[in-house]
């Protein structure tokens, strides 16, 4: 089993990175392979709007001068998936959020590729925002019909210079247990698999509110 983590934030060692870290030593520990893909720090634009993917089918983006179609198959193949974001003004920090509105259409618009997929949302903080972030993320999991993983507290780690967030006790705590928890989950889903098999997809209905 595997898990890719996304890490959102623009500095490769921040303390998005250390939270992420945390929770992947559990996951190691019960022998699930972990991979952080680092985001925040690449040239990422945000989604054209375009139906592309949705019209052609092909599991991609129209746009391909960027490594998000590589990712989107990462994930595709991957049984679980962390997004992971510093907070900017209260919420996800904006490559991040140019990443996730594309690879989640995407796989939203062929089939639902992340579908049953457990997944959950971390967050890395100075001081205020963190649950709007935190809530922000779990948007796309939710919208995309994936199974959360939960901890004993909302799954955010303070600090402001890199590394500072390893102070921070009680998160440290908190992604100790989401990587317990999460194991616990793909462990369970591994060994139900073949007796147990997903919900069926339904189509989806579209509808708005213009009479």
């Amino acid at each position: 089993m595997k898990v890719i983590a996304i890490n959102g934030s623009p500095k490769e060692n921040g303390n998005t990175f250390h939270a992420l870290t945390g929770v992947g030593k559990q996951l190691l520990e019960n022998s699930i392979e972990f991979e952080i893909i680092h985001v925040g720090n690449k040239a990422v634009r945000g989604c054209l709007a375009c139906g592309t993917c949705s019209k052609n089918k092909d599991e991609k983006c129209s746009i391909s001068n960027d490594p998000v179609n590589d990712w989107i198959q990462q994930i595709k193949t991957a049984d679980g998936l962390i997004l992971a974001s510093p907070v900017y003004y209260a919420g996800i920090a904006g490559t991040m959020k140019c990443f996730l509105d594309r690879a989640f259409y995407v796989a939203g618009s062929n089939g639902g590729l992340f579908r049953q997929k457990v997944a959950a949302a971390v967050v890395a903080v100075r001081r205020t925002g963190g649950s709007t972030t935190f809530d922000s993320l779990n948007h796309y999991l939710t919208y995309s019909e994936m199974i959360l993983a939960t901890s004993n507290y909302w799954n955010i780690a303070h600090g402001t210079t890199p590394g500072e967030a390893l102070q921070d006790k009680e998160g440290l705590q908190i992604m100790d247990v989401l990587g317990r928890n999460m194991a616990w989950l793909l462990k369970m889903r591994e060994v139900t698999k073949a007796t147990l098999p997903n919900p069926a997809t339904v189509t989806k209905i579209y509808t708005n509110f213009i009479r």
